[in-house]
Formats: structure tokens, sequence, C-alpha cells
């Protein structure tokens, strides 16, 4: 199939610039899958961007990259908002950043993410939701108006199948489809880390739940004291002789003149700095100005522990052996989804059984390594039904166009 007419891609709650690096690499990643399926049919493809206005500079670019930066305006704006960039699109991928669609981080960004949804569905161009996890919707009122958006769209993609149940449960026409996080392809070379002969222990701390969450109360019920774990886990592997620990930013400021206090609670990069201070004998890895770049720095550790999800992907999707310290069901769903069930749940379990599982899964790592590498080509599998989907949207729209 040729075409000199681009196929136009919206790419909806995705970044080139965010400072939450799990965001950008997911745009980087839908962005290569994308890349790959025009290629295979010959079709040249343009993307837009479309996500919250961000202060640092786009660490994604290129000739058929543009982006829309949205405020709240842009949502109501007759002209030049996500109407008018909407209808310049022959389809939309809505990735809704991974995991806001759901109501458990407050009502306004729910209501953001719907508006949009229903903003598309006005526009008349096909929306896929691509693969996230899906819910979950605590309260009565917001079950009803995700259901009524999701029965509208026209496919949902589930990252994990926690999230694939819920969608089975709504009974509706959308064409449901099970895959995983598109991260998994995120592409990164070898890290460049001077070789000690001790253990590489990477530690990825949270300013998020550090802080309690956004409202700063305890916002995801934590059964744990968050800073009190970290603290256990970091001196524990700081104690042994053999261990070298690198404490592993992945949501930070990526420019030097945004003060923390605008960024707010959401700010893994302080809460490092503050552990380096209290544990000088650690490493604290840089602020990383790519999704790529964290995940080489990652792939270079023997052992990782994180709060991140991103981050655990980073490390697991480069074969390095992993207890991820969940703080939502999309910890358990997605890692759960590929059999992979070596994680600590913060909402169910006490700080000592969570370092307990740490622990052992550190003395354990060649056991996880080899589990985490046997499961790898499962994740590929299940991308790979996104691929194909996305492959069959952009031939019809290729045909349209024509």
């Amino acid at each position: 199939m040729k075409s000199d007419r681009p196929i136009i891609v919206g790419l909806l709650w995705h970044s080139l610039s965010s400072g939450n690096l799990g965001v950008g690499a997911l745009t980087i990643s839908n962005m290569a899958i994308l890349n790959k399926c025009a290629k295979a049919l010959g079709i040249p493809i343009h993307f837009h961007v479309i996500g919250w206005r961000e202060a640092n500079e786009p660490y994604i670019s290129g000739p058929n990259v543009t982006s829309l930066s949205m405020r709240s305006w842009t949502f109501f704006a007759p002209r030049g908002g996500l109407y008018s960039a909407i209808r310049e699109c022959d389809l939309v991928c809505d990735i809704g950043a991974g995991d806001s669609f759901t109501d458990i981080y407050g009502p306004k960004r729910f209501a953001w993410l719907c508006l949009s949804k229903l903003i598309v569905l006005v526009g008349r161009r096909p929306l896929i939701l691509s693969p996230q996890t899906i819910g979950p919707f605590q309260h009565w009122w917001s079950k009803l108006i995700a259901n009524g958006l999701m029965r509208r769209c026209d496919v949902i993609v589930a990252r994990d199948n926690i999230s694939l149940k819920l969608l089975e449960r709504l009974n509706a026409p959308t064409k449901i489809v099970g895959a995983t996080d598109v991260a998994f392809c995120l592409p990164f070379g070898p890290a460049q880390l001077r070789s000690t002969g001790h253990v590489r222990i990477g530690v990825n701390v949270s300013g998020l739940l550090f802080h309690g969450g956004y409202d700063r109360q305890n916002m995801f019920k934590l059964t744990v004291d968050y800073p009190q774990l970290v603290r256990a886990i970091v001196a524990y592997f700081t104690g042994q002789q053999n261990c070298e620990v690198h404490l592993i930013s992945h949501v930070h400021n990526l420019t030097n003149h945004i003060s923390t206090e605008t960024l707010g609670p959401d700010n893994d990069y302080p809460i490092s700095q503050l552990l380096k201070e209290e544990f000088p004998q650690a490493i604290l890895a840089p602020r990383f100005d790519t999704p790529s770049s964290a995940k080489s720095y990652i792939s270079a550790m023997d052992f990782f522990c994180g709060s991140r999800m991103h981050a655990c992907i980073a490390a697991f999707s480069s074969g390095v052996p992993v207890v991820p310290l969940a703080y939502s069901r999309k910890f358990t769903g997605l890692f759960q989804s590929l059999t992979y069930q070596h994680i600590a749940d913060c909402r169910k379990e006490t700080s000592r059984q969570i370092l307990n599982k740490v622990i052992k899964g550190f003395e354990e790592r060649e056991i996880l390594r080899t589990l985490v590498e046997a499961r790898i080509p499962k994740a590929n599998e299940k991308l790979a039904l996104y691929e194909a989907l996305l492959e069959n949207y952009l031939a019809e729209a290729g045909k349209k166009r024509r």
C-alpha cells in the first residue's frame, strides 16, 4: 500500500517532555510501534502528541512530530484547542498516561481524562485506548461515566488481567484486547558504569509516596510507613560489605530552574538526595534526561526494587531481577499477567514483610533473573497483538486517505 499523504495519529495523554520518565517511555514506545506498523504498510505517518503543558524542553522530536500542550481552556476553545486538534487526526490513541483513567488520583484528573475522550467521540474520530490500566473506579458516578465512555470507544487495550476482567464485565460492544505495557519495547543502550566488583543494587524511591500522595495524607492507603520502609531497605543494603546501592529517580524535574515547590510532591530526586545525605556510602544516580538513559542505567544493576512501575519495567525488560514495591493494583495486575509473582504490596503487607521479600529477592536474584528472562518473550507476544490491531487501523485510515 502506497500513499504520499501521511496518516495523522493523535497521541492523547502522551508527552514529549514529561519529567515523569514513565510517561515519556510510553510515548517513545508507542511511537516506535506505530512507526513499525506504518513502515510495514508503506504509509507515511505523522504524530500529533497531546498532553499537559510541560516546563521541560522536549526530549522527543522529529519532522513528523507536532504537539498540543494543553491547559484547562484548551478543552473548551472553539479554535486552536483540543477539538480542533482531534479533527485534524485520522485516529486517536489515548494511553491515559498509563494509569490515569481511574478515580484514585482524585476527581479533577478523572474529569480531564473523561472530557478528553468525550471530545474525541464528538469529533467522530476512531478512539483506541492504548495499553493501560483501566480503573479502579471507586464511586458509583465514576463507574457510570467511565462505562458510558468505554462503550463508545473503538478498541480498549488492557495491559493487565485485572483490567481485562473489569472490561469483560462491561458487556459492551467495544472490542477488548489484552496486551502489556508498551514500555517493554523502549530502546536503550549499554550503560557506562565503572566496575567496582560489588553487587549493584538499584533502589527507586517515589517522592509521591514519600510525601503521602498529592494530599499528603496517605492518599493511596498504604499499610506501611513508606519513608521508614525505604530507609530500612537502603540501610540494609548499605550495611552489606559486597553491595553498592544506587539511588535512582524516575520522576524529576529535567531543568535546574524548576523548583521542588513548583513540582509538588511528585518528584523523586530530592528524596534520593535526602537519602544520599543520610547514607553517604550510597551512590546518587544522575537526573536522567530521557527515559532510555534511565533504562540504560537501570539495566546495569544486579538487583532492583522500586515504587515507580516504569522503573521496574525498565529493570524487568532489560533482564534485571526486580521486586516492585506496589502502591496500586496496576503493579500486581501487570506483573502477574506475565506470571511474575515477586511483588511486595505496600497496601496490604507490613514493613517487615516487605523488607523480608526484598532481601529474599536479592538473595535469590539469580533465580529471579531466570524467571525474568523467561517471561520477556511473553511480553513481546502480548505486544504483537497490539501491533496487529494498530496495523489494521492504519491500513483502514490509509484507504480513506486515498
